[in-house]
């Protein structure tokens, strides 16, 4: 916990799903480094299926999962009302992909996530107000 002053601030949730049990393990580890608390899933499926939903403050989700793909799972999750910021992370993404992701308003971070590209992306997220879609 952050303490301001007199007020403990709770860092921020971020919610994983990746089926790859290594990228989750090392963005989980990554994250907590900068702050961050980490919850990971292997399949979207998992998400959806929790009946209290995590009070996340931003969601980073593999669009090539097997089940239901990322995008699809965002969209979902907007259907059930959760507006979080969500980022979208996959490699060589199309061009159907991409505009389907700009319309809806989902930043697309490629793989191999080098650099401060993801970091980057999970602060401007958590710092611009959820616009809806």
């Amino acid at each position: 916990m952050k303490k301001h002053s007199n007020l403990t601030v709770q860092p921020e949730l971020i919610v994983v799903v990746d089926d790859d049990a290594a990228v989750c393990k090392s963005l989980k580890f990554s994250l907590e480094v900068d702050g961050f608390l980490v919850r990971t899933y292997a399949l979207g499926e998992e998400l959806l299926s929790e009946t209290i939903f995590p009070a996340c403050h931003c969601l980073i989700i593999d669009e090539r999962l097997p089940g239901i793909s990322g995008i699809n799972l965002i969209t979902e999750l907007r259907d059930r009302k959760v507006l979080v910021p969500a980022i979208l992370i996959t490699t060589n993404p199309n061009s159907a992909l991409k505009r389907r992701a700009a319309s809806a308003g989902i930043p697309i971070v490629e793989k191999p996530l080098l650099g401060s590209a993801l970091l980057d992306g999970i602060h401007q997220a958590l710092t611009q107000p959820m616009s809806p879609h």
